[in-house]
């Protein structure tokens, strides 16, 4: 990440005084920074797996931990695929999945997925059209255009017709608002103040969308189709109480993941073959 007017420092140009614009251009920066906006914001960009992706307010800011929701998929994923070959004297084509994103952001997960799946398509709705225009403005910038599906859509128990256009899923893949609502007041002003809280409120016990998204999926995944869900670390066993009291549903919690702090982080949930 550069900024306009400086490229990158080697020792030679460490050397080198700062033009007038650059030190006005740095005041700028710093000014905004001590304001509290987040550094992604201030910069404009931001690194999430490989790709360096467009940042602005309010969109909700990747986390680190994020990038591990991705690493579950392509594992599950490369799972299926060796039980498909599996036995077989020649090998399978290489598989097409297409994935639902609830709640795209900026695109982090959505179109790191394309890069690591060449032969994926992706679905990705957000209920904001800020993240929408911004996933969309990412997706032009990596030339993903053209295998991913933006939808300025709120998801709800009725949104399955409109999103099975494109046919049944493999996965659905969320980082969904799972923050406690009498959580949200002890959050960094940084989140506070820029952040847009829609996108990190849960409701009174954090599962609002959650729930929501499981209950859509028995009708939008493939037979053993699988969600991965990032929640909050009081979430595994929930998730778990509210399955059991819903065995209509036909979901089974199959794995719960930790995050690189050793959080109960991630879930991996798949619809039984019928």
């Amino acid at each position: 990440m550069q900024l306009r007017g400086m490229p990158s420092l080697n020792s030679e140009k460490l050397r080198t005084p700062l033009t007038a614009v650059q030190q006005e251009q740095i005041q700028q920066l710093c000014h905004r920074r001590l304001e509290r906006m987040p550094v992604q914001y201030v910069l404009g960009e931001w690194d999430f797996q490989d790709l360096t992706l467009k940042m602005r307010p309010p969109v909700f800011i990747p986390r680190p931990e994020t990038e591990d929701l991705i690493s579950l998929v392509l594992e599950e994923e490369s799972q299926k695929h060796r039980e498909k070959n599996s036995g077989l004297c020649f090998s399978v084509a290489v598989p097409h999945p297409l994935i639902l994103e609830i709640g795209c952001g900026s695109g982090a997960i959505a179109l790191s997925l394309l890069c690591k799946l060449p032969q994926s398509q992706v679905i990705a709705v957000d209920k904001e059209e800020a993240a929408v225009d911004l996933t969309k403005e990412n997706a032009h910038r990596l030339q993903l255009q053209d295998r991913i599906h933006v939808l300025h859509h709120s998801v709800s128990y009725g949104s399955a017709k409109q999103l099975l256009l494109w046919g049944p899923m493999d996965f659905i893949v969320s980082n969904p608002p799972y923050v406690f609502h009498e959580d949200m007041a002890s959050l960094d002003a940084e989140i506070l103040c820029y952040e847009d809280l829609g996108a990190l409120d849960g409701g009174t016990d954090g599962m609002r969308v959650i729930k929501t998204i499981l209950a859509l999926a028995p009708s939008l995944l493939k037979d053993s189709g699988s969600v991965f869900l990032e929640v909050d670390p009081r979430h595994p066993d929930m998730v778990e109480n509210w399955l059991q009291a819903h065995p209509d549903l036909l979901l089974t919690l199959r794995a719960v993941h930790k995050d690189f702090c050793g959080k109960p982080r991630f879930l991996h949930i798949q619809k039984q073959s019928r």
